[in-house]
């Protein structure tokens, strides 16, 4: 990757003597995001680009309930040093190695009880965007989880996190490991773009590619109401998920387990597993472990 020209109008995100302490990772362009993303009659009304925080998540809900944030605006940080993905679980990574932004959504021509799609539909968009600009194929674990493969094995490179903001609105947060070196991984079930042989790791297409995809799959479900299956939502996540098909273990709250196969995933976008006892049963929300292939 080429470092980008000295004068690159981003250098104010970036603090004096840092700017080029990785010579691989670059910092983004916030100027040249804005113009390849925010235009009028579209979904993307602001992107913000900050150096550091605890959580773009966070921080954009807090937007939204001062009301200083309209749908469509989107925070990215270069690191996060709070970063959360499902039960809590801690996100972190080295300064500007990977994709950390929040989206704040206000579906409100959708019924609630179909808001649930909204993390299935980000992960659907994301690994739309991401195969077509790091040309590196990609799949889903059931409910928000990227997988890769390294050296054969299953990895994931990013997760996703949906959050109420208020009563109508839903702020989404995407973390996306894209340069992580082998010796940074923080656990080693975790991979990366660049591990998963991707053909592009400058972030600034990446994160173009992966928000209008957001768009463009966004502006279809809510076309429909929400309908997973009129906005080929459901078809299109079931045929990318890599947890069907496989025996699983669910870890449901309440500390309760349940183990079985992943059948399907249901019009609630609950993933349905058959049972030993015959039964099949819908998981709405909990932990999955792959197992096996079935």
């Amino acid at each position: 990757m080429t470092p980008r020209d000295a004068a690159d109008d981003n250098h104010a995100n970036t603090p004096p003597g840092s700017r080029w302490s990785d010579l691989d990772r670059p910092p983004l362009n916030t100027t040249a995001l804005r113009r390849g993303l925010v235009r009028e009659g579209g979904l993307w009304t602001g992107v913000d680009v900050v150096q550091r925080t605890g959580s773009t998540n966070s921080d954009l809900v807090a937007r939204a309930a001062a009301g200083s944030a309209a749908e469509g605006a989107v925070l990215v940080a270069e690191e996060q040093t709070a970063g959360r993905g499902r039960l809590d679980r801690q996100w972190t990574a080295p300064p500007r190695s990977g994709l950390f932004f929040s989206v704040l959504l206000r579906p409100r021509e959708v019924p609630v009880a179909r808001w649930g799609w909204l993390p299935l539909l980000t992960g659907v968009a994301v690994a739309t965007g991401l195969s077509r600009a790091a040309g590196v194929d990609t799949a889903l674990k059931w409910p928000n989880d990227l997988l890769v493969t390294v050296g054969g094995e299953e990895r994931k490179a990013g997760g996703i996190l949906a959050e109420r903001a208020g009563d109508d609105g839903v702020v989404i947060g995407v973390g996306v490991n894209v340069t992580l070196r082998a010796e940074e991984l923080p656990v080693p079930q975790a991979g990366s773009l660049a591990l998963a042989g991707a053909v592009s790791t400058d972030r600034d297409p990446l994160l173009r590619a992966m928000l209008r995809s957001l768009e463009d799959w966004y502006g279809r479900w809510r076309g429909a109401g929400g309908d997973p299956v009129v906005s080929g939502l459901q078809e299109t996540y079931v045929a990318g998920c890599a947890t069907l098909g496989r025996v699983v273990r669910a870890e449901l709250p309440g500390d309760r387990s349940v183990v079985g196969e992943a059948v399907a995933v249901d019009a609630d976008g609950r993933l349905v597993l058959a049972t030993g006892t015959g039964l099949q049963e819908p998981v709405g929300a909990g932990d999955i472990v792959h197992l096996r292939s079935a």
